[in-house]
């Protein structure tokens, strides 16, 4: 979809949060005087009055901000006659398109679109001054490998955009130039895409359930970049993805050994060895295939993968993965706070294979199986579990139905996680917090989870960097 489709449509714009404000940014510097509607949450209209020093009405009506004369802001969510008032609803990626009013809404006539979609109307078209883009997706190491793929081109001299759900959207960099936009899509995403050079889908597994539905849908959903992509690349390791994608006409893989792939504790091309996993300033086997993923797709757009993988040396690791804090109280602690699967906690425990690991788990619960992942510990327990969120109990009780022969504890907020999982490690142990769950019943997002866990472990949550190389450079 183009902006221009919108100048003559009435027009409503739900949810502020990051996506939001940049889709009410581009939307005023295409149309200042345009009439535009805004739903959000109370906490949300706050930020708003506050940053343009004007009131929200509370009647559901809602009052005036930023340019005063021409946005409505109203607090209550819309039903489907509300929704059903509009000829576009521009959304954000966390509402889920499988909601009864918006599919009402939908069938009265009403068009739903995304910043997302906006973005590749106006940058990724098929014509010939369409951006080159690399389209990055997984249940689990998508954000590192379009990191990675960002950085490796930067290295060889490529101005390079790094934006989606990374960290910063698209819209953020509305108007500018890259010679390579270099994007991370979440399967809430995935269906806005428009035509992508290369799209990556580095895993699949099961998340986001409460979103979309079923697994079923969630994969079919995931799976919706294969038809936008122009080359794909997937995991030759994963049977699924391979069978899923037999069908794309420009398909390749990664981690297959005639190719990027890990062996024998380096980073191979082929039989040629190119870089020790112990130069790599990423932790765990996992990211050293995300690593050939990065290394792959560079390759694949034309350029000398070779050269690019000297740079892995000086990638800085995002925050939040597998992140080393530092010891305290005679124990090491590490932050996974975005594991948000079973799946991710278990490749962050193999990461510290050998250590004794108090492992925390637990926060808000989305239905996700936690069978596979108890039989996994099982088969090789950590030192101990702590549980606590929502999610806490449910888990707790897997676990302990499979009998996996460590101590299971269970609490109710993370804090008190933090202070039992220090009273329960050995000195030289590691406490790990890789919750396999998302943070929203106690935090506002993973990083504010993160930087409680530090904080709760002693050590200065506000120094936990941000992501670094947003943006275009």
């Amino acid at each position: 979809m183009r902006f221009a489709e919108l100048e003559s449509g009435n027009v409503a714009v739900w949810g502020y949060g990051r996506e939001g404000r940049a889709v009410l940014k581009a939307l005023r510097a295409r149309f200042p005087a345009k009439p535009l509607t805004l739903y959000c949450n109370a906490d949300e209209a706050r930020v708003l009055r506050d940053a343009h020093d004007t009131s929200p009405s509370h009647r559901g009506h809602g009052g005036r901000a930023g340019d005063a004369a021409h946005l409505d802001i109203r607090i209550e969510p819309p039903d489907a006659d509300a929704l059903s008032s509009f000829d576009f609803v521009i959304k954000s990626p966390g509402i889920s398109a499988y909601r009864p009013e918006i599919l009402a809404a939908h069938e009265r006539g009403t068009h739903f679109t995304s910043g997302t979609a906006l973005w590749f109307g106006e940058n990724a078209s098929s014509t010939s001054g369409a951006a080159r883009v690399v389209a990055v997706t997984g249940t689990k190491g998508k954000s590192t490998t379009t990191a990675l793929v960002a950085h490796l081109a930067r290295s060889l001299g490529i101005r390079t955009a790094l934006a989606g759900n990374i960290g910063l959207p698209m819209l953020d960099l509305d108007g500018q130039h890259a010679d390579l936009w270099v994007l991370e899509l979440s399967s809430f995403q995935t269906g806005e895409a428009g035509a992508v050079e290369l799209g990556v889908v580095v895993s699949l597994g099961e998340e986001h359930l409460d979103w979309h539905g079923t697994r079923e849908r969630y994969v079919a959903d995931k799976l919706k970049l294969v038809e936008a992509s122009r080359t794909l690349l997937v995991d030759a390791q994963s049977p699924l993805l391979v069978e899923r994608t037999a069908g794309h006409a420009r398909r390749a893989t990664f981690d297959r050994a005639d190719g990027w792939h890990v062996a024998d504790d380096a980073i191979h091309r082929g039989s040629e060895v190119i870089i020790a996993l112990d130069a790599l300033p990423l932790h765990g086997l996992h990211n050293a295939r995300n690593a050939c993923a990065a290394l792959t797709a560079i390759e694949l757009l034309g350029h000398d993968a070779r050269a690019a993988a000297a740079s892995l040396r000086t990638f800085r690791p995002l925050p939040h993965r597998l992140t080393a804090l530092g010891r305290q109280g005679g124990v090491d602690w590490v932050d996974d706070s975005i594991s948000t699967t079973p799946d991710a906690a278990l490749a962050a425990l193999e990461s510290l294979r050998g250590r004794d690991v108090s492992i925390i788990l637990g926060g808000f619960d989305r239905g996700l199986d936690w069978q596979a992942f108890a039989r996994e510990l099982a088969m090789c327990p950590p030192h101990a579990v702590v549980t606590q969120g929502i999610a806490g109990p449910r888990i707790a009780g897997v676990l302990r139905d499979a009998g996996i022969g460590c101590p299971v504890a269970e609490l109710m907020d993370l804090a008190e996680a933090v202070a039992q999982a220090r009273s329960l490690t050995p000195a030289g142990g590691v406490v790990l917090l890789s919750p396999g769950a998302p943070s929203f019943d106690q935090f506002e997002d993973y990083a504010a989870r993160g930087r409680a866990f530090a904080q709760a472990a002693g050590f200065d949550g506000d120094a936990i960097g941000e992501i670094a190389g947003l943006g275009i450079a």
